[in-house]
Parts: structure tokens; C-alpha cells; sequence
């Protein structure tokens, strides 16, 4: 599981301008860089577990089925905005 703990978006303030994040693994403690491609392809083929947030405040990011595909946080069944809250670089 990482926690993705900040974005870089291009092109626009949405969802989908997401274009890189970072991300610590809480479990090991270490850090990374991924682009929106990488997260996509790891949650979905990997079966990586990505969240952003801590304890009741943790919500889990998903695929968004768009095209390009993207990712989005989803809590309570619904899409939310977790990720664009996030500090930006």
C-alpha cells in the first residue's frame, strides 16, 4: 500500500490533469514518484493498493474508465476529491 501525499497536474485543475504523484509506503517508509500511467497501471494490473489520507480521514484512489484512464479518490461509493486537495509540485 502507498499513500499518495502530493500532485503535479498539467493542463488543468481536474482530475484527469493528474499528471504525476508522489507517494510514501507507510509499511517500509519509502518515498516515490509516480506518473499517472505508472499509478494506473499498478493499481489495475498489480493490484496495488493506493490511499490518500490517515486513519478515518484514509480513502482509497481508484481507476477512473475515461480516456486517458486516471485516478480519482472513492469513498462511501462515491467519487470524490481527496487528490486535488492534496499539495501540489
Amino acid at each position: 500500500m502507498v499513500r499518495i501525499i502530493a500532485c503535479h497536474l498539467v493542463g488543468g485543475t481536474l482530475h484527469e490533469h493528474i499528471a504525476e504523484v508522489k507517494w510514501v509506503n507507510p509499511a517500509t517508509k519509502a518515498t516515490g514518484q509516480s506518473s499517472r500511467a505508472e499509478m494506473v497501471s499498478w493499481i489495475e494490473d498489480k493490484k496495488g493498493q493506493a490511499v490518500v489520507g490517515e486513519g478515518a480521514e484514509e480513502v482509497n484512489v481508484g481507476v477512473v474508465d475515461a480516456t486517458p484512464k486516471h485516478i480519482r479518490t472513492y469513498a462511501d461509493g462515491e467519487w470524490a476529491n481527496n487528490l486535488l486537495a492534496l499539495p501540489r509540485y
